[in-house]
C-alpha cells in the first residue's frame, strides 16, 4: 500500500504543478470541472441511485453549472455568488463537524434523505470549486503565477499533514481520534500531521512575509490544516453510512477522487474565504 501511494504521488505531483504553472487558467478550470464531475459520479454513491442513467445526469447538470458561472464569472453577480459560495463553505463545514462529532447519532437525521445527502455534495463541490478558481485567478493580470503560489502552498500543506498524519500515526498511534468514523486515525497522527504542516507554514511565512500578515498567515495555515483533517473525517462518515471502503480505484493505493480530494474540499474553500479577508 506504502508503494503503491508513493508511485501515485511521483506521477501526480508533477500533473499537479504542470496545470498549476504551465497550463493558461481557463484549462486549468476545465481540470477542475473535470475533477469535480468525477467527484459527483462517486458521490451518487452515497445517494440511493442505482441506475447509471440518473447518475449521469448528475454529473452532466453539475459540470454545466459549473462551466457556466466561470465563463460568467466576470460578471459582478456571478462573481459576488462565488464569494457567497465560500460563505455557503464554511457554514457547511461548520455544520459538518457537528455531524461528525455527533455520528453515528447524526445518520439518523441524513441517512435515509437523497436530498440531504445531494445537498452535501452540493455544498462540499461547488465552493471547493469556487475557491480554486478564485485562488487561482487571485493578481492574475499583474502576476499570472501568484494564484498559482498560493494553491502550491495550500495543497503543500495538506500534503504534509497527510503525510505527517499516517507516518507518526502508524508509528505510534495509540488514542482514537474519531472512532466511530474512522477507526484508522489517531490523535497522535493528528498532531503529527498538524506539527509538520505548521513547520511548513512557519518556514514559507518566515522566507516571504513579515509584519502582520505573518500571523495572519500563520493562523489561516492552522485552521486550514484542522479543516482538512475534517474534509477527511466527513467523506469517511458518508462511506461508513454507506457501507463504501472507498469512494472509487481511479488512482492506485489512493482510492477515488474523492478519497484524495477530501481534505481538500474543505481546505480550499475556508483558506479562500479567510485570505479574502485580509486581501482588499
Amino acid at each position: 500500500m506504502l508503494m503503491q501511494r508513493l508511485l501515485a504521488a511521483l506521477v501526480l505531483i508533477p500533473v499537479v504543478l504542470i496545470a498549476l504553472f504551465f497550463l493558461p487558467i481557463t484549462f486549468f478550470v476545465a481540470i477542475v470541472i473535470i475533477i469535480c464531475g468525477i467527484g459527483v459520479w462517486e458521490w451518487t454513491q452515497f445517494l440511493p441511485v442505482t441506475t447509471r442513467i440518473i447518475r449521469y445526469y448528475c454529473v452532466i447538470i453539475t459540470t454545466l453549472l459549473l462551466a457556466i458561472s466561470y465563463y460568467l464569472l466576470s460578471n459582478h453577480f456571478v462573481y459576488l455568488l462565488f464569494d457567497y459560495s465560500l460563505i455557503l463553505g464554511l457554514c457547511w463545514w461548520l455544520a459538518a463537524l457537528i455531524l461528525v462529532i455527533t455520528y453515528p447519532k447524526s445518520a439518523k437525521f441524513w441517512q435515509a434523505s437523497y436530498r440531504l445527502k445531494g445537498l452535501f455534495g452540493l455544498c462540499t463541490l461547488f465552493p471547493f470549486f469556487s475557491g480554486m478558481a478564485i485562488l487561482r485567478s487571485i493578481f492574475y493580470e499583474s502576476n499570472p503565477y501568484f494564484g498559482a503560489f498560493i494553491l502550491l502552498y495550500v495543497l503543500t500543506l495538506i500534503w504534509a499533514t497527510d503525510s505527517g498524519a499516517y507516518f507518526v500515526g502508524r508509528m505510534c498511534g495509540k488514542h482514537k481520534l474519531a472512532p466511530q468514523v474512522s477507526p484508522g486515525k489517531t490523535i497522535e497522527g493528528l498532531i503529527g500531521g498538524v506539527v509538520s504542516a505548521m513547520l511548513i507554514a512557519t518556514v514559507t511565512s518566515c522566507l516571504f512575509y513579515d509584519g502582520l500578515f505573518f500571523g495572519n498567515l500563520m493562523i489561516i495555515s492552522f485552521i486550514t490544516i484542522l479543516a482538512s483533517v475534517l474534509g477527511d473525517l466527513t467523506e469517511s462518515m458518508f462511506k461508513r453510512a454507506a457501507g463504501i471502503k472507498d469512494s472509487g480505484n481511479l488512482i492506485p493505493g489512493h482510492g477515488g477522487i474523492l478519497d484524495r480530494i477530501d481534505s481538500l474540499t474543505s481546505a480550499i474553500p475556508i483558506f479562500a474565504a479567510l485570505l479574502l479577508l485580509i486581501i482588499p
